[in-house]
């Protein structure tokens, strides 16, 4: 009864918010929809088949949308679980506590911002294009003009003007965003429809021959080089997770949109990389307009004017998403006592955050104002690798993990939080597993019993956590550095490759060998650890190609998050409640080493490599734009 009773009061207060709760299955499908399928489709389709794949990159499409739904699958499972606003840094929240959220939240905030200029500086470049470049013209004579490194020739006030209109719209209410997305991907949706269907009609299989360089002209590096630059197309998913407070029925809700818009966004990039290089041959794509110059110069010029409408409500559909998801991780925050308390506030009418709404959507019309289009997308990625690498190494740590309840931690029953972070971290203590959880399976007692008999449940799948993440960084700063800048002998390439994929493994089969948890309420990721463990190590192998000006301003970023966080609110406490997920204070100390690891491995190589010529990586983050 007591069980029972406290169970009921978790449901309860967990599906409790200040939002508005009456978003559907459709409209969050509609929403990862609108967040994945933007201005990619129109312009890296033809940028990755012209420079790196060839006709292949419907391959690395492929390849890039599994790497995506192994981190879609950790984020379905934490939704439907924990149906709160605030997406990784709630997860991170729960899992690992306040400190590694707030650096999660605080990277994310900062994506997410540089994400929705960079959308509204392409969009209001794609539109000025299509009147010849009227509008530059015009302000740069009649405007004004600078020469300033970082900054854009000129103010533009196209993209800091539809940033400031979207947010006033998203600041009317869920149902008014959503609304306003539907529209626009419908369009989007009926666009893409119409370049399959008219594009294969004039498909022209001799595109594919060995006379015009075969299908892989690359080879199969060719293939994985375009899918690492393909997986940042997807990005965009977790706008599913930051909606699942708005969500009718989240435990339902938040794993089929995730599933079905994936799949969507796969099917079109796939099939618009099919037809686009069946169109014309790969080797004369236009990169900067691919599929508006295939059919111009097919002598359908009328198709680049639907084209080109496509791409506008494709770019307002991710404008959108990032002005719809940014403010709702900032009120998480805020909520918690993680940043000013200013933006916890919700308006009781439209019963969304309007101040985080309106202040942050004119922060980010600053940026689109006086930044340039390259200089906000060397900023890009880091925050969403690591957040995402973060929400797969939680879900590892809580699949195998049982909190045994002590008289002190019963006494603590009536102990009083304010925040649902906090709440949520007590539900665990009142509540029991089956037996058995984060302990040895029990086919491998006799052979492991000896050596981990005596450690806490859960104490040796944290530790095996660690040794993976650590594994991951060193194998990946291996193969990435090794052979062409550490100038590493053969030998002792192939020797480190060994070691760290055989550490690897092991973390591996050692998480797997414990009990899991079973939850037959909400989705599961299957095959744990396996797609958990392969996205991390996906994740950290594209941490590892990013540009060096990427991780100097990820650390000064993060030194002044460390400086705002000393001057934020302390957490009120005063409702009491009970957790689901609480980890270890061992985690935490994991969480620190983690991190230290993968910024310590990728600046000893940045300085090791310090003065060589690598190849540009700005493909990489251009595509999150």
């Amino acid at each position: 009864m007591i069980r029972a009773s406290l169970v009921k009061l978790w449901y309860k207060d967990i599906m409790a918010t200040s939002l508005k709760r009456c978003l559907s299955v459709l409209d969050l499908t509609l929403l990862g929809v609108g967040g994945m399928v933007g201005s990619g489709l129109y312009v890296l389709t033809g940028t990755v088949a012209k420079d790196t794949a060839g006709p292949a990159v419907i391959i690395s499409f492929l390849f890039a949308g599994i790497a995506s739904l192994l981190a879609a699958f950790c984020y379905a499972e934490f939704g439907a679980r924990i149906p709160k606003t605030g997406s990784a840094y709630m997860f991170t929240y729960v899992s690992v506590g306040e400190i590694w959220a707030f650096l999660i939240g605080w990277n994310v905030i900062l994506e997410n911002m540089i994400g929705g200029a960079a959308v509204a500086r392409a969009w209001s470049g794609y539109l000025d294009s299509i009147f010849n470049h009227t509008i530059q013209n015009f302000t740069e004579t009649h405007i004004m003009q600078w020469n300033v490194p970082f900054l854009a020739h000129y103010p533009d006030l196209l993209a800091a003007g539809i940033l400031i209109v979207a947010s006033c719209f998203i600041s009317f209410g869920v149902k008014v965003s959503s609304y306003l997305n539907h529209v626009f991907s419908i369009i989007s949706l009926c666009v893409i429809l119409f370049i399959m269907v008219f594009g294969f009609m004039l498909a022209e299989p001799a595109n594919w021959s060995q006379a015009q360089g075969g299908f892989a002209p690359f080879g199969i590096s060719g293939i994985l080089a375009g899918s690492a630059t393909c997986f940042y197309a997807f990005v965009g998913f977790d706008v599913i997770a930051s909606s699942s407070e708005e969500a009718k029925n989240p435990q339902r809700a938040v794993p089929i949109a995730t599933a079905v818009s994936l799949t969507l966004a796969a099917l079109a990039y796939i099939l618009v990389s099919t037809v686009l290089t069946l169109i014309v041959p790969w080797s004369t794509l236009d990169p900067n307009s691919a599929l508006s110059d295939a059919f111009f110069r097919r002598g359908y010029s009328w198709a680049g004017i639907i084209v080109a409408v496509g791409s506008i409500c494709a770019m307002n559909t991710v404008l959108l998403c990032n002005l719809f998801s940014l403010p709702r991780i900032v009120y998480a925050m805020a909520d918690d006592g993680l940043f000013f308390s200013f933006f916890a506030k919700v308006n009781p009418v439209t019963k969304v955050p309007v101040n985080a709404i309106l202040v942050f959507g004119f922060l980010m019309a600053v940026l689109a104002l006086i930044f340039d289009l390259e200089a906000l997308v060397q900023f890009l990625s880091i925050g969403t690798l690591l957040a995402y690498t973060f929400v797969a190494a939680a879900l590892l740590c809580c699949a195998s993990r049982l909190r045994k309840p002590t008289i002190t931690e019963n006494n603590e029953e009536m102990k009083q939080y304010e925040s649902f972070s906090d709440k949520l971290q007590l539900v665990e203590r009142q509540t029991k597993e089956r037996r058995g959880v984060g302990q040895l399976k029990a086919c491998w007692e006799p052979y492991l019993n000896r050596l981990f008999g005596n450690c806490e449940p859960g104490e040796v799948v944290a530790f095996c956590v660690l040794a993976l993440v650590v594994s991951s960084v060193s194998l990946c700063a291996v193969v990435e550095f090794g052979r062409n800048h550490l100038q590493l002998p053969l030998w002792s390439f192939i020797m480190l490759v060994v070691i760290f994929s055989t550490v690897y493994i092991l973390s591996l089969a050692l998480i797997w060998a414990h009990e899991p948890q079973k939850n037959n309420k909400t989705f599961q990721v299957p095959l744990v650890p396996l797609i958990p463990g392969a996205s991390i190590l996906f994740n950290i192998f594209l941490m590892m190609k990013l540009s060096s000006l990427t991780w100097i301003r990820f650390t000064v970023w993060i030194a002044i998050g460390k400086e705002s966080s000393e001057i934020r609110q302390t957490p009120k406490v005063h409702s009491e409640f009970i957790y689901y997920l609480k980890v270890p204070v061992s985690q935490s100390h994991v969480s620190t080493l983690v991190l230290s690891w993968i910024t310590l491995a990728r600046t000893a190589c940045s300085v090791l490599i310090l003065g060589s010529n690598r190849l540009t990586v700005i493909n990489f983050e251009r595509a999150r734009v």
